[in-house]
């Protein structure tokens, strides 16, 4: 298989899909003060967690985009082998084709020089042989550059959903420790 080149991202840009870059919270008390939330752990921490739901929510829609382009690839594989057959035929074959379901009908193909194409929204074309073989090379070469972006962003976002979930627990920790330090100077003074 030939390597894919992915497309140039542009200078300040990370991914493809444009996911937003999660700041990794160095020193978690400068951070409580920059913020103006010195008092509201609670305020922080829903941010953090809502930041992290829509993380979530953008792997979910990956994850499926990601399956529908594994499945399509092997497909317009098949179709683009299918078109050669036909290419090559040249007498009448005898073949069967799916009716409804576990339902095939046998039938004799004459030699063609077309096609016909789902284009998607219950819309089929017909093509000749030549521009059907173009078509699906392209939509194949789409649909490879698209899944190696797609991989891409997934990494990037595995990246951001951990610095998140890292964030999210500095804070808790960091409050924790604050927490604990006031019981211990609230013990001292009695």
């Amino acid at each position: 298989m030939e390597e894919i080149e992915l497309p140039k991202l542009e200078k300040d840009q990370k991914s493809y899909a444009g996911i937003p870059e999660a700041v990794f919270v160095d020193d978690v008390e400068q951070f409580m003060k920059e913020s103006g939330n010195e008092d509201s752990v609670e305020k922080v921490l829903k941010n953090f967690d809502e930041q992290h739901s829509k993380y979530r929510f953008m792997e979910y829609n990956m994850v499926s985009r990601r399956r529908r382009l594994r499945q399509q690839i092997p497909d317009l594989t098949k179709n683009l082998e299918m078109i050669k057959r036909l290419r090559e035929q040249t007498e009448d074959q005898e073949t069967q084709f799916l009716l409804s379901e576990q339902v095939f009908v046998k039938t004799v193909m004459p030699p063609t020089q077309t096609v016909c194409l789902w284009l998607g929204a219950n819309v089929m074309l017909e093509y000749p042989l030549d521009e059907a073989e173009e078509l699906l090379r392209q939509n194949k070469k789409s649909a490879e550059v698209n899944l190696r972006c797609l991989e891409h962003d997934q990494e990037f976002l595995r990246d951001q959903i951990t610095t998140t979930e890292v964030n999210m627990a500095r804070v808790h920790n960091y409050d924790v420790k604050k927490r604990q330090a006031k019981k211990a100077l609230g013990e001292d003074k009695s």
